[in-house]
């Protein structure tokens, strides 16, 4: 049975329950999740004992962001419209990932989920299959050299690619240059105070890494292939990860149905039991086996 066999054996109550969303789980979540954030920005801040490890907690809590900005792509973490732009928005300002763009970028994914020439995710470069690769890709800097670009050029109206509607190349350059005028400001906000280096610049450095061995487990390793039970795997890991995560390392459910919202994917974990064709024990695990198999 493929995924899609399986949505048409759900009845349609179950369905429908399991796509609702509600503004109340989400509001929570991006209390606890903006809590921590400002929470470990105030250590750093006061030189508190330990701080130089809090500005690593801080990158991972930083970037995890890109998971709810993900999410804000499906319009699925609060039921308020409005509310699910704009928290995506202020994502991409914290993690240089413009959400105008991204949203298509990310919706074309999702269409094409690894199927070669046409996923954007494979376009924009293959998993890494070398240790240089791998040490690269992980790095983080090749994420930085991408936005940078992107952001630039889609400040000066370059062709934000085929997957972005005419309809919304408008609303990618105006964002594009939003963003290079709040970054610009930053960086003159350094020559008053290091602040934002501290808390938020450096940290975001230091926790890309972190999110870059997060996400290549999503789909890395996987089958070049249209089921999503092939295609995508599911990480069981603990629930500190599945918090950051916004209930992402439950990868094949959010592919199988994308318009249920993150905190009811453990329900259609639940369903889903003997369906999983990809999964891993934990992080550890997958990236050992990732590491194992590099030329």
């Amino acid at each position: 049975m493929d995924h899609k066999a399986f949505i048409s054996t759900l009845p349609k109550d179950i369905l429908a329950d399991l796509n609702r969303t509600e503004d109340a789980p989400g509001l929570r979540h991006l209390a606890g999740h903006a809590g921590l954030i400002l929470g470990l920005g105030l250590w750093i801040a006061l030189g508190l004992p330990l701080w130089q490890l809090a500005l690593v907690a801080q990158g991972i809590a930083i970037c995890f962001l890109f998971t709810l900005e993900h999410e804000a792509t499906h319009k699925t973490p609060f039921a308020n419209e409005r509310l699910n732009e704009w928290v995506g928005r202020i994502c991409g300002v914290l993690i240089a990932l413009p959400f105008e763009w991204f949203r298509y970028f990310h919706l074309a994914h999702h269409r094409h989920t690894n199927v070669p020439g046409k996923d954007p995710e494979l376009l924009a470069g293959a998993k890494p299959g070398t240790i240089g690769e791998y040490l690269v890709h992980v790095s983080g800097i090749p994420f930085w050299i991408d936005m940078l670009d992107r952001i630039i050029g889609s400040a000066f109206g370059r062709d934000p690619g085929d997957f972005v509607p005419e309809r919304a190349h408008r609303r990618v350059i105006v964002e594009a240059r939003w963003l290079m005028l709040i970054y610009g400001l930053t960086l003159a906000s350094l020559f008053v105070t290091p602040l934002l280096f501290w808390v938020w610049l450096l940290p975001c450095l230091l926790g890309q890494p972190f999110l870059r061995l997060y996400l290549l487990a999503e789909h890395g390793r996987c089958a070049f292939v249209a089921n999503m039970f092939e295609n995508t795997r599911t990480t069981y890991t603990n629930r500190i990860i599945r918090f950051l995560a916004w209930n992402m390392p439950y990868h094949v459910e959010h592919h199988t149905l994308p318009q249920v919202p993150f905190h009811r994917l453990p329900d259609l974990h639940a369903h889903l039991q003997g369906q999983h064709k990809v999964t891993s024990d934990g992080y550890a695990q997958f990236t050992r086996e990732y590491l194992r198999d590099l030329k």
